[in-house]
């Protein structure tokens, strides 16, 4: 059905923006500018639906992580990596207070990082062109974070967690966009996917300028070339990409992949390192700045590793 309604908006879209592409191409701009604003207008209707989705499903499974407690250890990095796949923003925000608290453990902290995707899901939504990829990236990235966090709970055994619910301190109740995770009241389920619409469509212009202009400018070899398109390495510099915390990376990572600069181990390995807002909290919050450095060290480590094992295969 959801796969429906975006054919529809795109039916739709192409009688909506037809004059509006008109105008643009009349402009005295430069092709690269014309086709980027163009191209970028178009998502505005897919990215708005799938954000309001999208609120609805962190409004109630957002909950659900905050009762992580509830589930034993055992069943915590499969729990934690198949919530986190669901396409939101702020459930490495939650889940790090919480680990920070004993209340999870280092491996489902990990498994949630790396089966979220930040803004990755919705654009590759807005493309329907891509929707046959989400699956098999949700797969990878759910099998990848669950693995990886009973590989590390076995190597890094915890200790006794604390059953009792934690509230998540007021600072750590915020996504993106600096919304509040857990709204009020209806309005606040629409506002923040008009506000999350607008500055995700303003971050796809950005780089969508940016590319079209390297395309033109520098042609496909040079920007490949600088970029490692090709090269067993590119999982690497990927992932040292997605290490830093904001989801405009998620947003050029997937942008890369989609204009076919970057393949599909390296995106991996880019959306798997990248635990969005989760690293900022981890870094203020935490304690134990060694403990801090080892997670992100294994975050890169296994992001990488699952990069070059893609490669190969794929």
């Amino acid at each position: 059905m959801f796969i429906k309604i975006l054919s529809a908006i795109e039916s739709l879209n192409d009688k909506m923006f037809g004059l509006f592409d008109e105008y643009v191409n009349t402009l005295p701009l430069a092709d690269f500018v014309k086709d980027a604003v163009c191209d970028s207008v178009h998502l505005i209707p897919f990215l708005f639906i799938i954000f309001v989705f999208i609120e609805l499903f962190e409004v109630y499974f957002s909950h659900k992580l905050k009762n992580i407690s509830n589930y034993s250890k055992k069943v915590g990095p499969l729990f934690g990596a198949l919530l986190a796949a669901l396409p939101q923003c702020g459930f490495s925000v939650i889940a790090t207070p919480l680990y920070i608290n004993r209340i999870i453990t280092k491996g489902t902290l990990l498994a949630i990082y790396i089966s979220t995707s930040d803004e990755a899901i919705p654009i590759l939504l807005s493309y329907p062109e891509q929707v046959k990829v989400i699956l098999p990236l949700l797969a990878v990235k759910i099998i990848l974070g669950c693995s990886a966090g009973y590989l590390i709970d076995v190597l890094y055994p915890p200790k006794e967690l604390i059953k009792a619910d934690v509230q998540v301190e007021e600072e750590h109740d915020e996504g993106c966009c600096s919304h509040h995770l857990f709204p009020e009241n209806a309005g606040e389920i629409i506002l923040h996917p008009i506000k999350h619409t607008f500055s995700i469509f303003v971050m796809i212009l950005i780089i969508s300028l940016g590319l079209n202009y390297c395309f033109e400018a520098f042609g496909n070899e040079l920007f490949n070339k600088i970029l490692l398109n090709n090269s067993i390495l590119q999982p690497i510099l990927a992932a040292i990409t997605g290490l830093i915390p904001n989801c405009a990376v998620s947003v050029l990572l997937t942008m890369l992949y989609i204009s076919g600069v970057l393949s599909f181990a390296s995106v991996v390995a880019g959306l798997s390192s990248g635990a969005g807002l989760g690293l900022i909290v981890l870094l203020k919050r935490n304690p134990d700045k060694k403990d801090t450095a080892q997670i992100i060290g294994l975050l890169l480590g296994i992001s990488i590793i699952a990069g070059f094992i893609i490669s190969i295969f794929h």
